[in-house]
């Protein structure tokens, strides 16, 4: 990108009130801006900046906050740059507005972001369960789901000791280690 187009992409984003900008290298920026002004922003730089391809919008659960951070990473073919617009939202009841209408792409990664992490986008085309489609645990990327206890809920264990690993244990290899013995399974299904 050429300082040009640096310069009058950054006095361009100086315009609007109320947002952070870094640039963290010479093609990307990271941009902070409150909710409620970030679909203003996202028109803006569809609209004047040449940002047309939303390539992804990311999520953050930040438990102890109590927040989800929403990542729009928007690329500009035409200046070779990439911005990525952070906002953040809380964490219940964990609903924002769909970007459906400036940027058609962000259906599916809403519908993703709702599935993995529950965040309802009013007005987003379709919600439906597209991945985990037969789950009926809470979502499961949020930071307080505990996918041992969950497993433990809903699977027992078996103890699976076939011939060939029998044989293999007595020359020395081999590991059979039943999860409530492994370093990372101290918990039990009553503990959660």
């Amino acid at each position: 990108m050429t300082n040009e187009l640096t310069t009058w992409l950054d006095t361009l984003l100086a315009e609007l009130d109320g947002i952070e900008v870094r640039r963290t290298s010479r093609r990307r920026l990271r941009v902070e801006v409150a909710s409620d002004a970030l679909p203003a922003l996202l028109e803006l730089l569809r609209g004047r900046a040449s940002f047309v391809h939303l390539s992804a919008i990311s999520c953050v659960d930040w438990i102890d906050a109590g927040q989800f951070e929403l990542v729009y990473h928007c690329w500009s073919y035409e200046i070779q740059s990439l911005v990525s617009v952070h906002t953040r939202i809380p964490r219940e009841p964990g609903v924002y507005i769909s970007v459906y209408d400036i940027y058609t792409p962000a259906a599916f990664f809403e519908r993703d972001i709702h599935e993995m992490f529950g965040v309802w986008f009013e007005g987003s085309p379709d919600l439906s369960r597209f991945i985990l489609t037969e789950w009926d645990g809470p979502p499961p990327m949020r930071k307080d789901f505990d996918s041992e206890a969950w497993v433990n809920q809903h699977f027992g264990w078996q103890d699976y000791h076939p011939d060939w690993l029998k044989d293999l244990e007595a020359r020395g290899g081999g590991i059979a280690v039943p999860p409530n013995e492994q370093r990372f399974s101290r918990r039990t299904v009553d503990e959660t």
